[in-house]
């Protein structure tokens, strides 16, 4: 408190805008607890390739971007290599009870949900059983998956009902910002919408020109034992219906401007940035871009993969500008605290 014109005035901070209400601090440091030893147990499985396999740790940095300069296989592939790193980020975040790390923590809770209920799809065929007890590691791998499980189903439970409730004391956002936000998630919407839009169509043409079936292509996304092979890597199937379907989902609820969605938005964003680029690294070292040029569809290959890109990049960077930080506080405020 202090006085002004004989008066007083409140200038005591009130909630921060960018931190946890005190009554969730619980739930997000369950959360981000859990988060973290499954990404802990992820790095654990890359530094085990890596130490397993024929190359140097920094042939392993080279073919994080380069598909063709990996020596070996790895245990586990580009799309777990991304989300070992979303999963500690966002573990981080949520154990420094950052509110945009519960969007993001929901995200990454549903989709090793999604990754659990393919595994125990392929647990009903008995030959894939079999290879967790025949192989070496295999426990080590069963171990993962309960892991990964027993985090999506401690994140949905506790942050599912940590809502943020508007409170009188945080600072009035100046005049426009919450309009500004909104259009800026709208375009976000609209981003990732096409994007979902494209990778469907492009499914679509691949199944149409290819010999693998609708119902082969939706068993190597739904069912675990597709390959007949333990493998902790993503088929190609799960991680493209999975992508489309995020990205529809998200870009959908962007559009009605939902504030919550910030985490997710960055984090999805971040890793489709990550393995687009790695795709353009793979057409420039194959000399694809040269070649595209021949046929319709290789022209339209390199359009759409163009286009993510640029998607991708202007979502990343508009959700971390300014105009999606937390508010200013208003005009009225900062004259009164003068």
């Amino acid at each position: 408190m202090v006085m002004q014109d004989g008066g007083t005035v409140d200038v005591r901070p009130g909630a921060d805008p960018v931190r946890a209400a005190p009554e969730h601090s619980g739930a997000y440091l369950a959360a981000g607890l859990c988060l973290v030893l499954y990404g802990g147990a992820l790095l654990a499985w890359t530094l085990y390739g890596i130490a397993q396999g024929e190359g140097t740790g920094w042939d392993f940095v080279e073919g994080l971007f380069n598909p063709g300069a990996s020596p070996a296989p790895q245990a586990l592939g580009p799309y777990e290599w991304a989300f070992t790193v979303a999963f500690l980020a966002v573990g981080g975040l949520s154990l420094a009870q950052r509110r945009a790390a519960r969007s993001g923590a929901l995200l990454c809770a549903f989709l090793l949900l999604a990754v659990s209920l393919r595994e125990g799809v392929g647990l009903f065929n008995a030959a894939y059983r079999d290879q967790y007890s025949n192989d070496p590691l295999g426990g080590w791998a069963l171990a993962t998956r309960g892991l990964g499980l027993l985090t999506a189903l401690v994140v949905l439970t506790v942050l599912s009902p940590a809502t943020e409730r508007p409170d009188g004391s945080a600072p009035s956002p100046a005049p426009g910002f919450e309009p500004r936000r909104r259009r800026l998630f709208r375009i976000c919407g609209v981003l990732f919408l096409i994007t979902a839009a494209a990778r469907t169509g492009w499914t679509v043409w691949d199944l149409a020109s290819s010999n693998m079936g609708t119902g082969r292509y939706l068993r190597g996304a739904f069912d675990g034992s597709f390959l007949s092979t333990l493998d902790l890597s993503a088929s190609p199937e799960f991680t493209n219906v999975s992508s489309v379907l995020v990205l529809l989902v998200l870009g959908v609820i962007a559009l009605r401007g939902r504030r919550d969605i910030r985490g997710a938005l960055l984090l999805f964003a971040a890793v489709e940035l990550y393995l687009t680029v790695r795709t353009v690294v793979w057409l420039a070292v194959t000399d694809f871009f040269s070649l595209s040029s021949e046929t319709v569809e290789g022209a339209t290959s390199v359009a759409t993969t163009a286009y993510e890109l640029a998607a991708m990049t202007s979502v990343v960077l508009l959700v971390t500008g300014r105009s999606f930080g937390a508010p200013d506080r208003s005009p009225a405020f900062s004259a009164s605290a003068s």
